[in-house]
């Protein structure tokens, strides 16, 4: 009996995750290189090469915790609109 309950409780949170992350793909962003990478860290320019950005080149991404995160570490070389 146990094990029934626990598949239908896994179920379910599979079920919730998975319309969470469709709800989060739809979400875009329109992100622009605005700043020069030269004289910054490796850590920032390997995210920049990463992401597919260069110097005025506008890339649209999916807003999800990785792209969040990428982001955010070089927020202050990037302006990043809501779509």
């Amino acid at each position: 009996m146990t094990r029934k309950v626990l598949l239908i409780s896994v179920e379910l949170v599979y079920q919730k995750c998975s319309t969470d992350n469709i709800i989060e793909a739809m979400a875009k962003l329109k992100v622009t290189q605005v700043k020069s990478g030269i004289d910054r860290p490796a850590v920032q320019k390997r995210t920049l090469q990463a992401l597919g950005l260069r110097m005025h080149k506008t890339i649209e991404v999916e807003a999800n915790p990785q792209m969040n995160g990428m982001l955010a570490k070089v927020q202050h070389l990037v302006k990043i609109e809501n779509i």
